[in-house]
């Protein structure tokens, strides 16, 4: 058997190289080897990282689940968020307040006579809906909310944070102060007001839109959300800019006529990674929490569109019978607000660079 630790004799009148001058690699020598040679990005590097955080795992097949729950649902069940259950067409009236899986006198009769009927998840409400659907629907309106928060918060307070720290001097100054009168405004105010004044102005144009559904109230939302929520992730961004734009390797990029553009981009975003993704994942969240306790207080969508925060406050006037009803949208809030906590802190440690080993 060829043995591959023997060593051939040079012979003289080859060219060849005399091995016999050299030493196997060792097996640490070849691991450092393969770590050296190993060809990657900036995304799949982090990407790695992520993988080895079980939380932040956790959270992403929550994530998952959730997603896959609020559009698989409705094209399941038969029931729809504000559709009164009947039985041959005739309206139920003994379907009030039913228990998870439990059905109502008519519907058993029905199953009797051989019918099928596709059972309460999640039991009923007092007006005889299907409470499962009206948990998803609200849990959609809910993720909604926090997605377009997010994304006016990412859009708005990434350029404005940039521009702002970048450019410096009276720039800075003046932007700044805009900042500062933005964020003096009460937030709960304008959204009352505005609810107000387009429940006047725009009462009768969205009938018929899909604006119809939702609201005066949540358009109002979406308004304060672009108008105030964005200021935070601005002077965070601000801040890091602040305090990276004097490092060497930007002071270089400068030298050799990189545009601003580029050099935020590619020199000065990457170290402010931390403080954006901590920003979305407490946005998120926050988001959520406003249109919940705003949908509490009946400031939140139009019903019978229902959201997490309007099941939690019908809730409470029968929570000593049926607490249930209670117990399905504050876990579903539990679960989606934890679940971006733990994933923002992974993405966070995946990454910022700062934070590499």
């Amino acid at each position: 058997m060829f043995n591959e630790n023997r060593i051939l004799k040079k012979n003289i009148l080859s060219a060849q190289v005399d091995l016999s001058k050299f030493d196997f690699a060792t097996e640490e020598e070849k691991r450092q080897q393969d770590v050296m040679s190993e060809s990657t990005t900036f995304f799949r590097d982090g990407m790695r990282r992520l993988r080895k955080n079980p939380l932040a795992m956790g959270s992403i097949v929550v994530f998952i689940i959730l997603v896959s729950v609020i559009f698989i649902a409705p094209m399941v069940v038969p029931y729809r968020y504000s559709e009164i259950i009947s039985v041959e067409g005739v309206r139920d009236k003994s379907a009030k307040n039913l228990r998870p899986f439990e059905y109502s006198k008519m519907e058993k009769k029905y199953m009797e006579k051989g019918g099928k009927v596709f059972p309460h998840i999640f039991g009923t409400d007092e007006m005889s809906r299907d409470y499962f659907i009206r948990v998803v629907y609200g849990t959609r309106v809910s993720l909604g909310v926090g997605s377009f928060a997010s994304i006016i918060v990412l859009i708005i307070g990434l350029i404005y944070g940039s521009v702002s720290g970048y450019a410096g001097g009276k720039t800075d100054l003046i932007m700044m102060r805009v900042v500062d009168i933005i964020y003096s405004l009460p937030d709960l105010l304008m959204i009352i007001l505005l609810s107000v004044i387009l429940g006047d102005v725009l009462g009768d144009k969205i009938q018929g839109s899909i604006f119809s559904k939702l609201g005066a109230n949540m358009l109002s939302l979406f308004i304060v959300f672009g108008l105030l929520y964005w200021v935070s992730m601005a002077r965070l961004v601000r801040g890091q800019i602040l305090s990276i734009k004097s490092n060497d390797y930007v002071l270089a990029s400068k030298a050799i006529g990189t545009p601003a553009r580029k050099i935020i981009r590619i020199h000065i975003l990457p170290n402010c990674l931390s403080v954006i993704i901590i920003s979305i994942a407490l946005q998120f969240p926050s988001a959520i929490f406003t249109e919940s306790y705003l949908s509490f207080l009946g400031l939140g969508v139009q019903a019978p569109m229902p959201s997490l925060g309007s099941l939690a406050n019908a809730a409470r006037s029968g929570l000593a019978s049926y607490p249930y009803k209670l117990f399905f949208p504050a876990v579903t809030i539990v679960l989606i607000v934890l679940a971006f906590n733990l994933l923002g802190d992974g993405l966070r440690d995946a990454f910022d660079p700062k934070l590499k080993k």
